[in-house]
């Protein structure tokens, strides 16, 4: 029995959640022809039957893993558009439940700008060109995009009569993006009663349940989206499920199958970052690092796969090339996190002068996006736990724990507290990340250092050894350090214990 988690068993590659745990991972699923160039890989098994526990932290990911939602069907005037131009493929892309180029979605939203400059009162021209500001503004992380998309949509409502179930799912977009969850429940709700057979409302439900910690409601916004459209798109959100209840192959096997059905480069990028993503995590930077670049190949605009890469490449030892990789992702979306991560590489490196001004760039980012409405608790809890005050990282995350409960915000809670010399009461909450969260190397790593500081060296050996068996180079600050103190602790003693 394992005492930190009250689990059987301690194999660092076995997996504690799944009934028949092994010690080492079964092979990978590999890719399909004509996407990365791998061979078809198995057919995904039926997931299995239990409720669903996903962590807050994964919020938008899922919203955004998709490439975003343009919330908006060709009804009404929109019938005209058509896909043969940029802002018709952006329509055609939301009526078959796709993500919509960039290039696209900016063609859409210059298109309808024009559109209600002659026709103010034009109520649906106003909720698509909100939804699609909404999207870009969850896409992109530009601060002031958010303001603009919920002006837009507000005019839509304003119009009076019955509201547009475009500007209803766009609110909830909006609200998801800036992690007002029960925001996104209300809107979202509203835009699944007017519309039941639209899959963007069920998308976003299912970020915006899981945010709630309505794990049930979750369960059913999924089952419900993968009915109402089926596809790469509900696939690639399920393998992120799978991943949150910790079943690996399940989740490698659904995003692999959505890489294989993707119909446009903007769906395949969607499904290549997430393969990185689950690659990157189970420790195999090299596969990581080819899927992100296939993502990136399809769709070079990507955040999520440029920052992928960045982490592949620091993962390989080849940190400048990982700096530019993170430059070029902190362009495509200046989000906070990104720019802490950088300057942890730059730390990392013994470049501390410019690695504080990357911290202080993230500062600076989460300030302007915290303007806009976008909550940065979870950002500037990392960056003050780690790189700033601790006790102020307890503040921001015992707010952003009440909001919004579940292994994600527990486990930032319990560095936090751990990082502050309060270990003994971190170590409840370490606990329950590692136990309730993705079998993924940092809350294991969280957990040894809490017991390290207690103390409790043979719970500390098992976890941090654990961390580097399930990702050897998952941070290149944390992993180092993880090293250096399992090198201290030595071989555990195998003798009878003392009289």
């Amino acid at each position: 029995m394992d005492r930190e988690t009250g689990r059987p068993g301690t194999g660092l590659r076995t997996d504690p959640r799944t009934p028949s745990a092994r010690v080492s991972h079964p092979p990978r699923p590999r890719l399909p022809q004509g996407v990365a160039g791998a061979p078809p890989p198995p057919a995904a098994r039926r997931p299995r039957r239990r409720g669903l526990r996903l962590s807050a932290a994964v919020g938008v990911g899922l919203l955004l893993a998709g490439g975003g939602i343009v919330a908006v069907d060709r009804l009404g005037q929109d019938r005209a558009a058509t896909p043969l131009t940029p802002a018709g493929r952006a329509l055609a892309a939301a009526e078959a439940g796709r993500p919509a180029a960039l290039a696209d979605l900016e063609a859409l939203i210059g298109e309808r700008r024009q559109r209600v400059r002659r026709e103010p009162a034009d109520r649906g021209s106003w909720a698509v060109l909100g939804a699609a500001l909404a999207e870009r503004a969850a896409r992109s992380g530009a601060p002031g995009a958010y303001t603009e998309a919920e002006r837009a949509l507000q005019r839509s409502l304003a119009q009076g009569g019955t509201p547009d179930v475009r500007a209803l799912t766009g609110l909830a977009v909006l609200a998801a993006a800036r992690q007002d969850w029960a925001g996104a429940v209300r809107w979202g709700e509203a835009a699944r009663d007017r519309a039941p057979g639209r899959a963007a409302a069920y998308r976003v439900l299912l970020e915006a349940y899981t945010g709630t910690g309505d794990a049930k409601g979750a369960d059913r916004a999924l089952e419900r989206l993968r009915k109402v459209r089926p596809g790469p798109v509900a696939e690639v959100a399920a393998a992120w499920v799978h991943r949150e209840r910790g079943w690996r192959e399940d989740a490698e096997a659904t995003v692999y199958d959505a890489a294989a059905r993707a119909a446009t480069p903007a769906e395949r990028a969607a499904a290549l970052s997430r393969a990185g993503d689950l690659a990157w995590e189970r420790g195999e930077a090299e596969t990581a690092l080819a899927r992100y670049e296939g993502a990136l190949r399809a769709e070079p605009e990507h955040d999520g796969a440029a920052a992928g890469r960045a982490r592949a490449l620091a993962g390989l030892g080849r940190s400048e090339e990982a700096l530019t990789a993170w430059a070029r992702a902190r362009a495509a979306a200046p989000r906070p996190g990104y720019a802490v991560e950088s300057g942890e590489l730059l730390l990392a490196l013994g470049r501390s002068g410019e690695a504080a001004d990357h911290f202080a760039l993230a500062r600076h980012q989460a300030a302007a996006l915290a303007r806009d409405g976008v909550r940065q608790e979870q950002v500037l809890g990392r960056l003050e736990a780690d790189h700033g005050d601790p006790a102020e990282a307890v503040r921001l995350m015992s707010d952003e724990h009440r909001r919004h409960p579940g292994p994600a915000a527990s486990g930032a809670l319990g560095w936090a507290l751990h990082k502050a010399g309060r270990s003994a009461e971190a170590l409840p909450r370490l606990r329950a990340a590692v136990k309730d969260g993705p079998n993924t190397a940092q809350p294991a790593y969280h957990l040894g250092m809490a017991h390290l500081a207690l103390g409790e060296r043979g719970a500390a050996r098992r976890q941090l050894t654990r961390a580097l068996r399930l990702a050897p180079e998952f941070s290149p600050l944390h992993a180092e350090r993880a090293r250096r103190e399992l090198a201290a602790l030595g071989e555990p003693a195998w003798g009878p214990p003392p009289a």
